[in-house]
């Protein structure tokens, strides 16, 4: 959610703050801070809006703010309190001894609040950090670190927080709990982030911190501790992509930059994990041989929005494949409804930024029910990739649009990958995996395709980028797609859009079809096809304009519609990957038209690390 940035070393901090708030942008935000600390004390900065124009105010500023070698700064996504300049960090104590920038939540920010208020301090803001901000201060008797530590010790809830103090020039401290913080170690300087696309243009080195981990730090200087254990080793770890790959590379937004980058995608997923010989997957991550995946009698998926879709196409392909029980739960769900898992039961976490707080929460919740648990994440060193120890890495590359597109169809070719893979350890024939095998191999071809209609798509959209309201359909491995697609379009285009099994117009949604409610079918060639073509009719019965999505020639599906976009002809279970990059281009060009902003909509985060 919010985006933390800290600097302390040689350099100018001021430039490094503000690059790195730039580079975090994606994951949406409604206000942005810095603060610099010097021989002569701390300057903060701070607005409501984008961070373009707290770079405006800072870069006409001499003096401290330019020359401060040490400094802290903050993007903020409104939880307690409006978007407002007030409410934006950093938040300085009472005093202004200590200033601190904050993601998480305080639970007990009123109890602390109140008790302040009884001692004579003023706030400023109604957030919970400025409590934060205070409760450090009180602490405060000339280091830091022991006062970070004395504070978290008195506060419930989660955190990643960054802190600097007036009379230790030069000093970090930060510290985590259920909020991701990232360490930068470079040469004679660290850079400290709430993600790695933060500090990626000054070091690929980095120590992820674990929760309740506290650290000092200052030039190079990292001294980590846990709140519980004192001193702890922590092993750095390499960011395994580029600058390059966090920008835009000459595309008008990101989001379209990473719906083409699929082929490359899905390629780089399932790359050295396809064995054609004995029509298997290689899924080293998993840890886990034949025999015990055999002992395995059911699969529990979890995961929250896209990464909860990705997974109901799992669920599809594990009992299609496999024959064995799989379901998907949303994240949030499983922990709080006391969920029957045991040791003959796995848990896969899907979550693309790997810190996701309901997902993170389900996984510790299965491990304490002794479950077996894996993750499927993309990014190496989460939180999630650490607690679980078993699981699969995407290597789709940074996803910087708060849409998820390569994310989305990476989770969904290693779904089929570990689905093909259970399926060879129960009753799967060789000849029929390496059918299977194949047809997943072929995935990035089929996207390819998509993506060379991405003209004809954008005409398309000119057709429906007008309505307020649209129906998703679609029967088997297509209803999850409706579900994505609709996703996808409410996310970026603010249209209200609705995924449904199509076998359920008729148990209420029909009600609302008329010449304004446009429906898009999923109509590709497979099972079920022919119903849905008859809730097809239904619709235009009912004047309601439909989209279908094809297979290539399907000339009765073509008749049915108003409009079409074509698909490649493939199995229904390889179908879900090029069918989503349809709507994915549907949703952007629609968005598009209607002027949104579509790398950063209103009120969305890329990762959602508070309940």
């Amino acid at each position: 959610m919010c985006g933390i940035v800290g600097y302390t070393g040689k350099r100018a901090a001021m430039p490094v703050l503000i690059s790195g708030l730039k580079k975090l942008e994606y994951r949406g935000y409604d206000s942005a801070g810095i603060a610099v600390t010097s021989d002569d004390g701390i300057l903060i900065r701070k607005q409501s809006g984008k961070v373009a124009g707290l770079a405006e105010i800072v870069e006409q500023e001499d003096g401290m703010l330019a020359e401060a070698h040490t400094g802290i700064a903050h993007t903020r996504w409104a939880t307690h309190g409006p978007p407002t300049t007030l409410n934006a960090h950093p938040h300085e104590g009472n005093e202004g001894r200590v200033v601190l920038v904050h993601n998480g939540i305080i639970e007990n920010h009123n109890d602390l609040r109140n008790r302040f208020k009884a001692q004579g301090h003023t706030f400023k803001s109604d957030t919970d950090s400025e409590v934060l901000a205070h409760l450090v201060e009180s602490h405060y008797q000339g280091d830091l670190l022991e006062a970070v530590t004395a504070a978290l010790k008195e506060v419930e809830g989660t955190y990643g927080i960054t802190c600097m103090a007036k009379d230790e020039p030069g000093v970090l401290v930060v510290a985590r709990s259920g909020s991701p913080i990232v360490i930068g170690l470079g040469d004679d300087e660290t850079i400290v982030a709430s993600d790695a696309s933060a500090i990626i243009t000054y070091t690929r080195q980095a120590i992820y911190l674990d929760d309740n981990d506290i650290a000092r730090i200052e030039g190079s200087k990292v001294d980590i501790r846990s709140l519980d254990k004192g001193a702890v080793s922590r092993t750095p770890s390499e960011i395994d992509w580029s600058p390059g790959a966090a920008e835009k590379g000459g595309y008008e937004h990101y989001m379209l930059k990473e719906i083409f980058e699929q082929p490359e995608a899905i390629s780089n997923t399932i790359r050295g994990r396809i064995d054609l010989n004995r029509g298997t997957a290689i899924l080293s991550g998993l840890n886990l041989s034949p025999r015990e995946l055999v002992a395995i009698q059911r699969l529990l998926i979890v995961g929250c929005g896209t990464s909860m879709n990705a997974g109901l196409i799992g669920e599809y392909a594990v009992e299609d494949f496999a024959a064995i029980p799989a379901e998907v739960e949303q994240a949030a769900e499983f922990r709080y409804r006391n969920p029957i898992v045991g040791s003959r039961d796995m848990v896969l976490a899907i979550s693309q930024s790997g810190e996701t707080a309901d997902t993170l929460a389900a996984v510790r919740e299965a491990v304490e029910k002794g479950s077996l648990v894996a993750a499927l994440v993309n990014v190496v060193g989460s939180t999630i990739a650490r607690e679980t120890s078993r699981g699969i890495y995407l290597h789709a590359g940074p996803e910087i649009s708060v849409a998820s597109t390569k994310a989305f169809t990476s989770q969904v070719s290693t779904l089929l990958m570990i689905a093909l893979k259970f399926a060879r350890a129960h009753r799967l024939s060789r000849e029929q995996g390496i059918k299977i095998a194949k047809e997943i191999e072929r995935i990035p071809e089929l996207v390819e395709a998509v993506l060379k209609t991405n003209d004809q798509i954008s005409e398309v959209a000119a057709h429906y980028a007008h309505y307020n309201n649209a129906f998703f359909i679609g029967r088997g491995y297509m209803y999850p797609v409706a579900l994505e697609g609709a996703l996808k379009l409410k996310e970026i285009s603010y249209i209200h859009a609705e995924g449904y099994h199509a076998a359920e117009l008729k148990h209420g949604p029909i009600a609302l079809l008329e010449e304004s409610m446009p429906v898009i079918a999923l109509l590709n060639e497979g099972p079920g096809q022919e119903k849905t073509l008859s809730n097809v009719a239904e619709c235009k019965a009912r004047s309601a304009p439909v989209l279908g999505v094809i297979t290539e020639g399907d000339e009765e599906a073509r008749a049915a519609c108003d409009h079409v976009i074509e698909i490649p002809s493939c199995p229904q279970y390889s179908s879900v990957v090029p069918a989503a990059v349809a709507l994915q281009l549907l949703s952007y060009h629609i968005a598009r038209i209607r002027g949104c902003a579509i790398d950063q909509p209103r009120n969305l985060a890329k990762s959602v690390t508070v309940e």
